[in-house]
């Protein structure tokens, strides 16, 4: 039984992308017209997702499982990793909900890690709802794009408009925290050199040399090289 449940929600977890196509009179795709304006509206604002896809199917993996027949809950125990598309999910526990032969809601719990192409969000909590399509991040959030950190205590990212939007309340002020790093400023050509853009070399100090003949003539010393 307890395998029978685990395939049930491995499948049922693959069934999103497919159950789209195969219902024609579904309005999914008047929706996601609507949505195309709301996008532009923003300007192509950044997101921590970039352009994931929400269809794509789910792979979870972990290294223990607990299924839940009369919840209809399958709990993944032990460095659980759930990958979608290009976004990767990490946490130490995550709890899958289906209901009609579907996942409708994943639900990670410590130190959970979101990786995208368009950087890392890590958090003590966090909640994916596969109907809204949103992902909710709670705890000590932490937001990392190269070397830029932003820091809160509530993350939302709307996967339908591309908009993350950063809460901080319980922090010092209820303000966001951020630091950004500029990147590094070039020297033009020519400043601080002879037009190469390289600063001038100092000279190096003039040596004394002196030739000695075994014989025991002494020489004078030459002048000083330059």
């Amino acid at each position: 039984m307890k395998s029978a449940l685990c395939l049930l929600v491995l499948t049922a977890m693959a069934l999103p992308a497919s159950a789209q196509q195969q219902s024609p009179a579904s309005p999914p795709p008047a929706k996601a017209k609507a949505a195309k304006p709301a996008k532009a509206q923003t300007g192509g604002a950044p997101s921590l997702l970039g352009s994931h896809n929400s269809n794509a199917p789910i792979n979870v993996s972990s290294d223990n499982f607990v299924g839940d027949l009369a919840t209809k809950v399958g709990t993944y125990i032990g460095n659980v990793i759930v990958i979608q598309g290009d976004m990767r999910l990490r946490a130490d526990q995550v709890k899958v909900n289906v209901a009609q032969g579907k996942p409708t809601r994943i639900e990670a719990t410590g130190k959970v890690v979101v990786n995208s192409p368009s950087g890392v969000a890590t958090g003590d909590n966090g909640i994916y709802e596969l109907g809204p399509r949103t992902v909710t991040m709670t705890g000590h959030v932490v937001l990392t794009k190269e070397k830029d950190v932003m820091r809160g205590t509530k993350l939302v990212m709307d996967m339908n408009t591309n908009l993350a939007h950063l809460y901080a309340q319980g922090m010092p002020g209820n303000r966001v925290q951020g630091l950004f790093i500029p990147p590094p400023q070039q020297n033009p050509a020519g400043a601080g050199g002879k037009g190469n853009g390289k600063p001038e070399q100092p000279a190096k100090p003039a040596r004394v040399q002196q030739t000695i003949d075994p014989n025991g003539n002494q020489k004078q010393p030459d002048s000083p090289s330059k």
